[in-house]
C-alpha cells in the first residue's frame, strides 16, 4: 500500500512539491560547498568524490559525478553567473538541491579570534546537515566577541573549528589535528602541497606553536588568538599557504564534447584570481 504524500502548507499556502519539502525539512543529508571562478572549481574531483561517498553511506546508493556537474552547470547558467558560491545538498531519496550565491571575496580572510568549546561533531567525516551544535557554539562565540568556535574534547584535544579546519605551525611543518574531523577540500588541497603532518594537538600544546590558520570553502585566514593565548601573524607562512592554494588549477564544469559546451564561451583561459 502506497503512503500518500504529506500535506504541507507554508503561511497557509500548500507547498508545490510536498515530497521535496518534506525531504528538506527532515534535516537529514549532506552537502558540499565550492567557489566557482569562470566555470572552474578547485578540487572539483574531491567535491564529487565527497558527494558520492557520503550519499552511499547515508542512502545506500551513489551520486554520479557527471550528474552533479550537470546540475551545477545548469544552475549557474540559469543564474547568469560564471563566478559564484555554490552548494550542493543531498537529501533522502537522493533529492539534490543546488544553490548559487555571490562569490566569496578573493584574497586572505580577516584574522580570526577563536574560543574553545567542549564539542565534537557526530559523524565528523561527513559534511552533514543538522549542525545545531556547531551553529549554537558558533553563535555563542560571536556573541562573546570571537569570530569562530574551536571544537575540542572534554580533555582539550582540538578537532576543528565550527565551520573550518585549523592548522598550526611549529616552525618546520604545518600540523593538522589528528582528532576526528571533516577533511575539508581546502585543507586537503593544502595538505598535499605543504610540508604537513597530522598529530594530536591539545589546548595545553598551543604555546609550543608559532602560528595558526583556518581554512574552509570561503577563506584562508590567520588565527591571532585562541581564548587568552595570542599568535603573531606569520607573513612568510601565510604567503606560502596562499601560494600553495593559488597553484591549484580549477577543473572546468563544462567541456567541449560529451560534457557540453561552456555557455560563457569556448577556448577562454582561466582568469587569474588571488587565492581565497
Amino acid at each position: 500500500m502506497t503512503t500518500p504524500p504529506a500535506h504541507i502548507e507554508i503561511d497557509g499556502v500548500p507547498a508545490a512539491d510536498p515530497q521535496l519539502l518534506a525531504a528538506l525539512m527532515s534535516g537529514y543529508g549532506h552537502f558540499t560547498a565550492m567557489q566557482v571562478r569562470d566555470g572552474r572549481v578547485k578540487g572539483l574531483g574531491l567535491h564529487l568524490d565527497r558527494l558520492d561517498r557520503s550519499t552511499r553511506e547515508l542512502f545506500g546508493r551513489g551520486l554520479e559525478g557527471g550528474r552533479v556537474r550537470e546540475l551545477v552547470a545548469g544552475a549557474l547558467v540559469n543564474a547568469g553567473r560564471r563566478d559564484a558560491s555554490v552548494r550542493v545538498y543531498v537529501y533522502p531519496g537522493v533529492r539534490t538541491v543546488v544553490t548559487v550565491a555571490d562569490p566569496a571575496p578573493d584574497g586572505p580572510g580577516a584574522p580570526q579570534r577563536l574560543t574553545a568549546v567542549d564539542y565534537w561533531r557526530p559523524a565528523p567525516h561527513i559534511k552533514h546537515l543538522g549542525g545545531f551544535g556547531q551553529r549554537f557554539h558558533g553563535d555563542a562565540a560571536r556573541r562573546a566577541g570571537y569570530d569562530e568556535a574551536l571544537l575540542t574534547s572534554a580533555h582539550g584535544e582540538i578537532a576543528e573549528g565550527a565551520v573550518t579546519n585549523i592548522a598550526f605551525w611549529d616552525g618546520t611543518s604545518v600540523v593538522w589535528p589528528s582528532a576526528p574531523c571533516l577533511a575539508g577540500i581546502t585543507m586537503s588541497l593544502l595538505e598535499r602541497r605543504l610540508e604537513s603532518v597530522r598529530r594530536p594537538v591539545t589546548l595545553a600544546d598551543l604555546p609550543d606553536y608559532r602560528a595558526a590558520f583556518v581554512t574552509n570553502s570561503r577563506t584562508i585566514a590567520p588565527v591571532t588568538a585562541i581564548d587568552g593565548l595570542t599568535f603573531a601573524v606569520d607573513e612568510e607562512l601565510m604567503g606560502r599557504v596562499f601560494a600553495a592554494y593559488g597553484s591549484v588549477e580549477g577543473d572546468g564544469l563544462w567541456t567541449n564534447g560529451a560534457g557540453g559546451t561552456h555557455p560563457f564561451g569556448t577556448g577562454r583561459q582561466p582568469t587569474a584570481h588571488k587565492p581565497l
